[in-house]
């Protein structure tokens, strides 16, 4: 009996442990040292909002193709030009002053400034125009066993899968690292991959480097699901624990 409630404490202890294996990051990392990183350029999806600007020589003259904001907190408030920016349509267009609707299916944002200023060259609007756009809206999604779940905006043109979990404040100790989960939709398609942040093969994926509207899910591991569903929470485990070792003693006396 005294060995059989041993075996039992024991057991449960154990099982709430996790080793170094299951927790650490990339642990093969020394092998992909001076590696190539090979950054992506995103393609406008729907529902995109974009900033763009367009400047002359004659500033005077590139007036009617920029949206003009109404006051000087508008124009630094992120919310305001979000609004005053240009939605991509589902159909993939934009409506632009004078130019009409414009396609931007399958432009990224750099092919989009160049095709802007060729048309409005082109067709004698301006002399040698000046095209910025800027993606308003980019944001990526963290669900599950992360410290703040929640969707996040940034503004750089690529951040990487760990700097996106960065943003939530990484894995808790009870996240899956072994099989994170990424959601993501261009074009009308959604693919779905699967990352062992303990090894470092993902680096060379095409999903190193996040997309806007990417979604990313943690999900629990194993000690988490048992715990969930035969415990409870770390209360009940020590007071489980507690009960069992208080009973070992009485037997033993």
């Amino acid at each position: 009996m005294k060995i059989k409630l041993a075996l039992i404490l024991f057991v449960i202890i154990f099982q709430s442990c996790k080793t170094k294996e299951e927790l650490y990051y990339m642990q093969d990392i020394n092998s992909y040292n001076n590696t190539v990183v090979k950054y992506t350029n995103p393609t406008i999806q729907p529902n995109d909002i974009l900033k763009i600007t367009v400047g002359a020589l004659v500033p005077e003259t590139a007036i009617p193709y920029n949206t003009i904001a109404t006051t000087r907190i508008q124009t630094n408030s992120l919310e305001m030009m979000q609004l005053e920016g240009y939605l991509v349509s589902l159909e993939q267009t934009i409506s632009f002053p004078i130019l009409g609707e414009i396609p931007v299916a399958n432009k990224s944002i750099a092919q989009l400034e160049t095709d802007l200023a060729n048309r409005l060259e082109s067709g004698g609007h301006l002399v040698n125009p000046s095209v910025n756009v800027r993606l308003l809206n980019a944001k990526v999604t963290l669900l599950g066993e992360v410290k703040k779940p929640g969707t996040y905006s940034f503004t750089e043109n690529n951040i990487n899968l760990l700097q996106a979990l960065g943003l939530a404040g990484d894995l808790t100790i009870n996240g899956e690292r072994g099989d994170v989960v990424l959601i993501r939709e261009i074009d009308g398609v959604r693919t779905v991959a699967h990352f062992d942040l303990t090894q470092s093969d993902w680096l060379d994926s095409p999903y190193y480097l996040i997309k806007p509207n990417d979604v990313i899910m943690v999900n629990p591991n194993g000690a988490k699901i048992k715990s969930a569903a035969f415990i409870g929470n770390a209360t009940s485990l020590v007071a489980i624990a507690s009960l069992l070792i208080s009973t070992i003693i009485l037997i033993t006396n």
